[in-house]
């Protein structure tokens, strides 16, 4: 017979421990605690998700904003174009069409160095006599910037010149047709070279028998001695329009007949009126260039057959 074992009670606590049944009233208040924490977290869930779009919104006003602003303070901030005098006479070359010109799409107005190139060369010779082919709201500038000289535009498309207000007396406008396509260049530059008209000593301009001679500018570019000769008319950007060929010459001719001019080209890229200034106003006067800009300072040599002086070849 197995030998008693008395009975103890272990004095450890025990691992695991049931709590008392809940009474009714605290089941209900565990319910609702339980609904409000999952609640709770769905709605931080949402949260999250909310605030790159926030940002997103604010960010778009924000940009929106700016556009507005530095759009309204460039419009505002642009100065008025100067006024000029209204057209004086209209004076189209024999021949010439009565359409009027259009204004290319792709036609280029001076760069910023370009324009400042110009308008220091003006400034620095003002008050002058400054004659101008053709008119681009830039150069309505040059005529305030040479205030107490006389400034003539030369110009073939009507709508440019019915934007010009009166101003002035010492600037004027003249609207000058020219009946020369771009693509007659070639001819007409072998038609000079053979043709004793065509000399920078050849007499009258307004009765000039080359063909390449404009004779029916107003009788003022004619009489004046000009200090600077821009040449940037008509447009001459396909070959059906009408072509430089003929202002670049003219300008060369007027130039000879003053002390000193200087003489201004722009679209120098292009083959006419780089071909015509080599040609005509000769690569030993450019002093200056910028871009597609050329300042040829020329010499009065009325007495002169040639433009440029002959070169000789050198051979070693």
């Amino acid at each position: 017979m197995p030998p008693e074992v008395p009975y103890c009670r272990s004095l450890s606590t025990p691992i695991v421990q049931f709590s008392p049944p809940l009474s009714p009233e605290a089941q209900q208040n565990l319910a609702i605690c339980y609904k409000y924490c999952r609640g709770r977290k769905k709605m931080n869930i949402n949260v999250r998700k909310l605030i790159p779009v926030v940002i997103m919104i604010l960010s778009s006003f924000s940009i929106i904003r700016f556009l507005l602003i530095t759009f309204f303070t460039t419009s505002s901030s642009s100065p008025p174009l100067p006024a000029l005098p209204t057209i004086l006479r209209h004076t189209d070359a024999p021949g010439s069409s009565t359409n009027q010109p259009k204004t290319s799409a792709n036609a280029i107005v001076l760069t910023e160095k370009e324009f400042q190139l110009l308008s220091t060369l003006v400034a620095h010779k003002a008050p002058c006599n400054l004659l101008i082919f053709g008119l681009e709201p830039q150069y309505l500038y040059l005529s305030q910037i040479n205030a107490g000289g006389t400034t003539i535009f030369i110009e073939d498309d009507i709508n440019k010149l019915r934007t010009i207000k009166a101003n002035s007396n010492s600037t004027q406008a003249y609207k000058v047709g020219y009946n020369i396509p771009g693509k007659e260049a070639y001819k007409l530059l072998k038609h000079a070279r053979k043709n004793p008209a065509c000399v920078p000593s050849s007499g009258l301009l307004q009765v000039s028998k080359c063909q390449l001679q404009l004779t029916n500018l107003p009788q003022e570019v004619y009489q004046h001695k000009w200090d600077v000769i821009v040449v940037d008319g008509p447009s001459g950007d396909t070959p059906e329009a009408p072509g430089r060929m003929g202002t670049i010459y003219t300008a060369s001719i007027l130039a000879r007949a003053g002390n000193m001019t200087d003489v201004v080209i722009h679209d120098v890229n292009r083959m006419i009126e780089k071909w015509f200034s080599w040609e005509f106003l000769c690569d030993e006067n450019l002093v200056s260039s910028k871009g597609k800009l050329w300042i040829f300072r020329i010499r009065g040599q009325s007495n002169s057959t040639t433009f440029c002086p002959a070169k000789t070849a050198v051979i070693e």
